[in-house]
């Protein structure tokens, strides 16, 4: 069941000035985000990945199509009933958005006292988000003695504290290391998991989206050009934005000028072999090429995984007796797709 679905959805801000054009940062963008899903919107700077989520929680309202979040169509709701939906929508930011006048504590609680909790409501769920985030030692702390990664655990116990059953993460990792990326990627599945909450990635990073998302959507122009499992996507993308993507993390099919430099290094035959989830295991593979006397070595390429199914592409310079290359490539066809280049 989707708990968000847009609608062709646009978003065209009028013009800065006189005699300027008008933006379209949202072209009549459709997207079914179900419960329990962690939905990846990617794309580069100016995509209008973050004006799209700005609309799921209303914070800017689209100029024309529908969008359902829970069954309601917030486009059509006063302000007053848009802030209760909000109580259900969690947001987390890539610079964290944290009071530095207050105390990591008083920061979680802050969602709590605009609802009207009570102050012993306030405080048994406090300490049981910053337990879960791992902060309760820095309840006392405020945001300026804290690291990056602190700081957005803190704001991921913020973004919880109404109980939200939607979290928005824009960008929520970018002003961080690798390692402490991973960590906090690593918070975010838990609490899809254990705590049942939808989560909706912004993002312009491809290693967010293998990481933890479920489903993913490529945005290009403001327009989504790609949809679909994470896998399906990038394992074999039909965009070129989809594949400009996942050629930051893994190197595909060699350019022109990149084999120009292979075959400046290598004599033999050059091929490139598809690897696309269990279809075909690489031992097997140099297998078949070392039981035919074949030489080989990996001159290009990688394999990667997502959610622990593998794809990739390997290009391999072949040396050996044409005739027997010949037939040991015939038999690896009937394993993968294999393309020589010559």
């Amino acid at each position: 069941m989707a708990l968000v679905s847009l609608r062709n959805v646009s978003k065209v801000y009028p013009p800065a000035s006189k005699g300027a054009p008008s933006v379209t940062a949202i072209d009549s963008v459709s997207l079914d985000v179900e419960a329990g899903d962690i939905y990846g919107i990617i794309g580069y700077s100016g995509a209008g990945k973050s004006t799209l989520v700005r609309l799921v929680n209303a914070l800017e309202h689209s100029t024309s199509g529908e969008i359902i979040v829970d069954g309601q169509d917030i486009a059509v709701l006063s302000e007053r009933e848009l802030r209760k939906v909000r109580l259900g929508i969690g947001m987390i930011f890539q610079q964290f958005n944290l009071l530095g006048s207050r105390t990591v504590a008083r920061n979680v609680a802050y969602p709590l006292e605009v609802a009207g909790h009570p102050k012993e409501q306030r405080t048994a769920r406090v300490a049981e988000l910053l337990d879960f985030v791992g902060l309760a030692d820095k309840a006392g702390s405020f945001p300026d003695q804290l690291s990056g990664g602190q700081k957005q655990r803190v704001g991921i116990a913020r973004a919880l504290a109404t109980q939200p059953s939607i979290l928005l993460a824009d960008e929520a990792t970018s002003a961080l290391d690798p390692e402490t990326t991973h960590e906090v990627l690593a918070l975010l599945k838990r609490v899809n998991v254990e705590f049942g909450v939808t989560i909706i990635v912004i993002t312009h990073e491809m290693d967010v989206i293998q990481t933890i998302a479920t489903k993913v959507a490529v945005m290009d122009q403001g327009r989504v050009i790609e949809r679909g499992p994470v896998f399906d996507v990038f394992s074999n993308p039909q965009a070129a934005a989809s594949a400009r993507f996942v050629s930051t993390v893994v190197k595909g099919v060699p350019s022109a000028a990149e084999l120009a430099v292979l075959r400046e290094r290598h004599t033999g035959r050059i091929v490139t072999l598809a690897f696309r989830d269990s279809a075909v295991d690489q031992t097997a593979v140099f297998g078949e090429l070392s039981r035919a006397g074949v030489a080989f070595e990996v001159v290009y390429g990688g394999i990667n995984e997502i959610q622990g199914r593998p794809f990739g592409h390997l290009t391999l310079a072949l040396s050996g007796v044409d005739p027997v290359i010949d037939q040991v490539l015939a038999h690896i066809r009937t394993l993968t797709t294999v393309t020589e280049v010559r």
